[in-house]
């Protein structure tokens, strides 16, 4: 009787096992794909992801040459013309006010690196927490007369957005994270001074244990903004005749 009871028990559980195995096995499968391991799967959104970069960059590469010829044939234009040669400078200053033309120039570079987890306490830190002190750099360089800026390699315009997401900053709609490069065109003893005053920026964000690396340059490199703005809701106000 003994015997018989075991067995039974042996039974059940074998059983009980059999179905928590077949759960999660679905359940596996529904997650990651079917017939698929784990490590396939993310072998395969790897190769995925490399390539819709090389498209991505494929694209951008088109788009440049395509940009490329335009101004070429614009140029071509206003050197035969006195009247457009004006419009073309005319068009290439707002291009520039607007962020849609790759700049360089003297000026400043800083570099903010998290600071190392508080061992003590088991706290870390990220920019992502102190997304205020990004806001309030933007503000000390364009009072500065910063020219130009962007934040790794996203330019800022009058239309940039720098939002929070999860555990990550969005740029322009682009996701980066630390460290944060900060470049700005313009005089660059002006420009460090700004930044490097007494209780200003780099002596706050020191004071927070962020690692910051300022440094003049006398050639920066700012890439043209390239996202395109359309205008819904605005329009031109027209002259009223008296």
């Amino acid at each position: 009787m003994k015997k018989t009871s075991g067995k039974l028990a042996i039974t059940l559980v074998s059983l009980f096992l059999g179905v928590i195995l077949a759960i999660q096995f679905k359940t596996v499968n529904k997650t990651v794909g079917e017939g698929v391991l784990p490590t396939q799967r993310a072998q395969q959104l790897a190769i995925d992801l490399k390539k819709a970069q090389e498209e991505r960059d494929a694209a951008i590469n088109a788009l440049d040459e395509a940009e490329n010829k335009i101004k070429q044939y614009e140029k071509g234009e206003a050197d035969n013309n006195v009247y457009a040669e004006n419009l073309y400078k005319d068009l290439e200053k707002y291009r520039i006010l607007a962020g849609y033309v790759d700049l360089e120039g003297p000026g400043i570079v800083l570099e903010i690196q998290e600071p190392p987890m508080d061992v003590q306490f088991g706290i870390e830190y990220k920019i992502v927490d102190d997304l205020d002190l990004i806001l309030q750099t933007i503000s000390v360089l364009n009072a500065a007369e910063a020219e130009a800026i962007s934040i790794n390699d996203q330019r800022y315009t009058a239309f940039t957005e720098i939002e929070r997401a999860d555990d990550h900053i969005e740029i322009n709609g682009v996701s980066i994270n630390s460290p944060i490069v900060i470049k700005a065109i313009g005089n660059p003893e002006t420009l460090e001074s700004a930044l490097s005053i007494k209780r200003g920026i780099v002596w706050t964000l020191q004071y927070y244990d962020y690692n910051v690396f300022l440094a003049k340059e006398k050639n920066v490199k700012i890439p043209k903004y390239r996202k395109i703005i359309e205008f819904v809701y605005s329009r031109p106000v027209e002259d009223e005749a008296n």
